[in-house]
């Protein structure tokens, strides 16, 4: 079985919980962009350098440093199976990017899973782990932002793949256990 997707959700929706068990679940890797960007930040990279300045503001990494990331990403060999892109694409832009990526490697995706919530679900959510895991990134001000570049930028993108026939859409509030049959649930039909 082969598994190509690509997780949507606001901020705090669950998507690197869910990303995780779906990797366990399907077999394939979870790659997360924020991962990415965490790991180069901590260890002090160029890139890192300049996505941490991004990332304070609540705002999105450029394009072209994200694209680069995810492009070398894609081409390790465990990526063969499948992937879960966690992160990426969220701008219509890389949409185009990924499009051009795959097709360079006769590759397509098969679904696009979009976990829904309430954003005042998700702020709980954020403030919470910002306090149990002392997360400078996840203050009220930057979640905030990061809710409003979401709804702008990412949230478009629900429209483009459900025209391409790709959109699952899964409600997100519940528990962990619940939300990821729901998921598995929807995807069931479209991997083979």
């Amino acid at each position: 079985m082969t598994a190509r997707l690509v997780l949507l959700g606001p901020p705090g929706a669950g998507k690197g919980t869910q990303a995780s068990r779906l990797s366990d679940r399907l077999g394939v890797p979870a790659i997360s962009t924020g991962d990415i960007f965490r790991a180069n930040v901590a260890d002090a990279t160029e890139l890192g350098r300049r996505a941490q300045r991004y990332m304070d503001a609540g705002e999105y990494v450029p394009d072209e440093v994200t694209n680069a990331m995810v492009r070398a990403r894609l081409a390790e060999p465990d990526t063969e199976q499948g992937f879960l892109l966690d992160g990426y694409p969220r701008t219509a832009e890389q949409v185009r990017e990924l499009d051009a990526m795959l097709d360079e490697q006769g590759r397509r995706l098969d679904a696009v899973v979009e976990i829904t919530a309430a954003a005042d679900v998700v702020i709980a959510r954020l403030l919470g782990r910002a306090r149990e895991q002392g997360r400078a990134d996840d203050t009220d001000v930057v979640i905030r932002r990061r809710l409003e570049v979401y709804r702008e930028q990412t949230e478009p993108l629900t429209s483009l793949y459900a025209e391409r026939d790709l959109l699952v859409q899964v409600d997100g509030i519940g528990e962990v256990d619940e939300v990821t049959e729901r998921i598995v649930g929807a995807l069931q039909p479209l991997l083979v």
